[in-house]
């Protein structure tokens, strides 16, 4: 039997899957951002009609698989599995959203790589010939997000320079095994990674390092360059994790300022919004590449990205025990040539 593995994080799929549907939801400030047009439907009400805003992610995530199934002329049961997660204690935007829909569904959390997480495991489940159809989603919300992690929105506390902005959005993907893509071809498995950072306000430092190691992996595996990609985005570095990033490959002597950005940086108007260091959350990612990204594919403005959602997998408790924050990012290769795998 052919081995699908390339290296010790690195897969390479035999029957890639396509991209049937995409479809993204967003908040008032991701309305008001460069990419607003790239959204299915913006809302300029924080709560999305509901009483709270954990409900009101509940709300996003819910939106946006009915949009995805609406777009592509799908209803629930065709669905062979749903792999979605979010940022809130036990999952319950997701498990909420999902509760009316009777899909079979796998709870899953990579903190802010959860969408990279999500469409990996949905690629090996479809290239494995367990499903014809499955669909990876996932949201934040500014608002709950920070009563969670940080300081309830009311009490108005200082942001810091590296602080980043919790994205009030959501994503859902639907692969198949069969279609006219983009095709997701590769798969790379992140490994948590621990630089000893504490500060809560300082997302981008501390995941910086687990987007270079998996990047890294993806190259060595696949004996691949950055020039062989289109566009190479991480998930929610903001300004500062892309540019430690760049460092970290600089130190290799590989140059990654060309094609790398990052969709903490495309999401706001990082000055007109004030966003301090860029976006974050588990929606930052989802949106862009639900938007932005798979239209631009399918426009043929690119051809091959390398979309690598980055994560910091902390909870308040692990923080207010003084412990650092250990970081993951989890890569998939979009292709529009299905014959494209090496």
């Amino acid at each position: 039997m052919q081995t699908k593995r390339l290296g010790p994080q690195t897969l390479r799929l035999s029957h890639p899957p396509s991209v049937v549907s995409f479809a993204n939801i967003g908040g008032k400030m991701e309305g008001e951002g460069p990419l607003a047009d790239f959204f299915d439907n913006l809302s300029t009400d924080s709560f999305f009609g509901a009483k709270t805003w954990e409900q009101g992610e509940s709300v996003m995530q819910h939106r946006a698989l009915e949009t995805a199934l609406e777009k592509g002329g799908l209803t629930a049961s065709d669905l062979d599995f749903v792999l979605a997660g979010d940022l809130l204690n036990q999952c319950i935007g997701t498990t909420f959203a999902l509760r009316n829909f009777h899909v079979p569904f796998y709870g899953i959390y990579g903190a802010c790589s959860t969408m990279g997480e999500g469409l990996s495991l949905a690629s090996l489940l479809l290239d494995g010939g367990f499903a014809h159809l499955a669909a990876a989603m996932t949201s934040s919300h500014y608002c709950a997000a920070e009563r969670q992690f940080r300081m309830p929105t009311p009490y108005g506390n200082q942001r810091t320079p590296t602080a980043q902005w919790t994205a009030t959005a959501a994503g859902c993907c639907i692969l198949g095994a069969q279609g006219d893509g983009p095709y997701i071809t590769h798969v790379t498995c992140g490994k948590i990674v621990d630089m000893g950072i504490t500060d809560v306000n300082n997302m981008g430092a501390a995941m910086a390092p687990a987007a270079y190691d998996t990047l890294r992996a993806h190259f060595q595996a696949t004996g691949e360059k950055p020039k062989d990609y289109d566009l190479i985005l991480t998930g929610d570095l903001g300004a500062l994790g892309h540019e430690i990033v760049i460092d970290l490959f600089a130190n290799d002597g590989i140059d990654m300022k060309k094609n790398y950005h990052d969709c903490g940086l495309l999401l706001y108007d990082l000055e007109g919004q004030d966003m301090h260091a860029g976006g974050s959350g588990c929606g930052c990612s989802a949106s862009v590449l639900c938007g932005y990204l798979l239209q631009g594919m399918q426009k043929k403005r690119w051809n091959r990205i390398l979309f690598a959602p980055t994560g910091a997998l902390l909870s308040p408790v692990s923080s207010f025990q003084g412990q650092s924050i250990p970081g993951i990012c989890h890569a998939v290769v979009f292709s529009n040539e299905k014959g494209d795998v090496q």
